[in-house]
């Protein structure tokens, strides 16, 4: 009986220990260096991509590894871009282009820090936080009518 126990509890620790095998819950996408893949990605947690992809996605994290060329739309919290991106990105977090990282398109982003080398190019937009519900409700708590607001001015 006890024995049962010490196995089962050291396949687990072996298990946990796996490098090769992601944390239970998560879903991380690996594309490979020589890999080609067209298509959309959903659901995933985070993506890599090493090697070429056509693809729109929505996910948490994305990376572009140094040999990934990347095109398509893809809406994330995090980029980082070691290679070459080309299309449609929103980062509503922090897009980080690294020192040979390559992004050109139409991106939009909440944060931004690009390496010494690195290249950003198309239409880029910062876009602006969203502002709390409470924030908004403190204004117009005022009672101030839009007609007499109008006329202070």
């Amino acid at each position: 009986m006890f024995d049962k126990k010490n196995n089962n509890t050291l396949n687990e620790e072996q298990n946990a220990n796996d490098v090769f095998r992601p944390a239970k819950g998560s879903a991380k996408v690996v594309i490979g260096h020589g890999v080609s893949i067209t298509g959309e990605i959903k659901k995933a947690d985070e993506v890599q991509i090493d090697g070429e992809a056509d693809v729109t996605m929505k996910t948490d994290n994305i990376v572009i590894g140094n040999t990934g060329n990347c095109k398509g739309n893809i809406e994330t919290h995090n980029a980082d871009i070691w290679g070459n991106f080309d299309g449609d990105l929103k980062a509503s977090g922090t897009l980080t282009i690294q020192e040979e990282g390559v992004a050109t398109g139409t991106i939009e982003y909440q944060k931004m820090q690009i390496k010494l080398g690195g290249k950003l190019s198309g239409d880029i937009k910062m876009s602006e936080k969203i502002q709390s519900i409470k924030t908004e409700k403190k204004q117009t708590d005022n009672n101030v009518s839009l007609q007499s607001s109008i006329r202070k001015e």
